[in-house]
């Protein structure tokens, strides 16, 4: 009898060690981190482009040879990349199961001209397509900063991200210069190659913007998402083309199957971005910027023409799941005369992130390359 138990508890225990062993390194925080795992750790940049292992600093030609020309190899040699006008240029090209998990970049020239697109498991269509500052929740045309969770953009410009990005047979990630000079492109993506579960879905995000917005009309932060998963943020840069306040508006969320009526609904632009009253300043008519872990308006640029607001909301706890399709809409609301509500006509942009399982419907037509760019008042 006591041997038997003895099998049993070394049979436990042999189980209990085999499951220790079999994290798959995804679902990072710091509740996990000291936890092994099998999963390979890789980087791209322009110092190795492939991320394969041990291939690290072996340039002898780049946009730093002639800084490191009386060092040689292995001293960046090799830290950036050129990208003509016009030109697409693949930053990454990963076969294999896995994610990335971190992207940093610096691109130079109009962010609004920089085109960043993603591809999973060799799709034709991106599954994410913006602006390169807009995707960083940086898209008003100047740099700001941003402290939150997903997305951070640091002095003097440094894009970061860490929305986790699973793929399964590879991914390839691509920026498009859309300006009539050269840009040079800073960028480093980490990744890592591992089992991925069969209940993780993909990331998505796309860009669009409408100037000036129709009177009546309602602005359409996203449509025709087929398929099962969850929206998890919207970034939004706002023109406001009316003289007044601008964030009356409600948000509302049409989801499987809804028609006229939305299934989420919201009490206004501003309480949507979970701040209030305007995003004002107590006792005072002044706007308050904020950057916070899961919302923000980090950046005001104030004109009598054009004022401008960059805002953004993580559904990092709460996000918003729906099982068969997802459309979202933002009014745009200010006031007139008699206490009224006024119907405004913004210069309106924004980037909607969510998960979801493939293959996706087809993404809208990017902007044209004039209809991309923001005057400047």
């Amino acid at each position: 009898m006591a041997s038997g138990v003895a099998l049993l508890l070394l049979l436990a225990c042999s189980m209990s060690n085999a499951g220790e062993t079999t994290y798959n390194g995804l679902d990072m925080s710091l509740s996990n981190l000291a936890r092994l795992s099998d999963a390979k750790t890789r980087s791209i940049s322009p110092e190795n482009f492939t991320g394969e292992k041990g291939r690290g600093g072996m340039a002898t030609e780049g946009t730093g040879q002639n800084a490191g020309r009386e060092l040689g190899q292995g001293w960046k040699i090799s830290p950036s990349v050129r990208i003509d006008a016009g030109q697409t240029f693949t930053m990454a090209d990963i076969n294999g199961s896995g994610a990335i998990q971190h992207i940093w970049m610096t691109p130079t020239g109009d962010n609004r001209l920089n085109i960043f697109r993603i591809y999973w498991d060799q799709e034709e269509t991106p599954s994410v397509e913006c602006p390169a500052g807009d995707f960083f929740a940086c898209g008003m045309g100047e740099y700001t900063q941003v402290t939150s969770l997903p997305v951070c953009v640091n002095p003097g410009s440094g894009f970061n991200c860490y929305w986790m990005m699973p793929f399964r047979k590879g991914c390839k990630i691509t920026m498009t210069n859309l300006d009539e000079k050269a840009m040079i492109l800073y960028y480093q993506i980490d990744y890592t190659l591992t089992h991925v579960p069969d209940d993780m879905a993909y990331f998505h995000a796309q860009f669009r913007r409408v100037n000036p917005l129709p009177y009546k009309d309602v602005y359409t932060l996203v449509e025709g998402i087929k398929g099962r998963g969850q929206y998890v943020g919207t970034y939004m840069a706002w023109g406001s083309n009316s003289p007044g306040w601008w964030g009356e508006g409600e948000i509302k969320f049409y989801m499987d199957g809804d028609q006229e009526f939305p299934t989420i609904c919201g009490t206004g632009t501003e309480d949507y971005f979970c701040g209030s009253y305007g995003f004002q300043k107590p006792g005072t008519d002044e706007y308050l910027e904020f950057s916070t872990p899961y919302t923000g308006m980090p950046q005001v640029i104030l004109s009598d023409k054009q004022p401008r607001f960059s805002l953004y909301r993580w559904h990092i706890m709460d996000p918003v799941r729906f099982e068969r399709d997802l459309k979202v809409t933002m009014q745009a609301l200010g006031w007139q005369s008699e206490g009224r509500y006024l119907p405004l006509k913004d210069d309106i942009s924004s980037v909607v992130y969510w998960y979801q399982t493939e293959p996706h419907a087809p993404f809208p037509r990017l902007p044209a390359k004039n209809d991309l760019i923001i005057v400047k008042p």
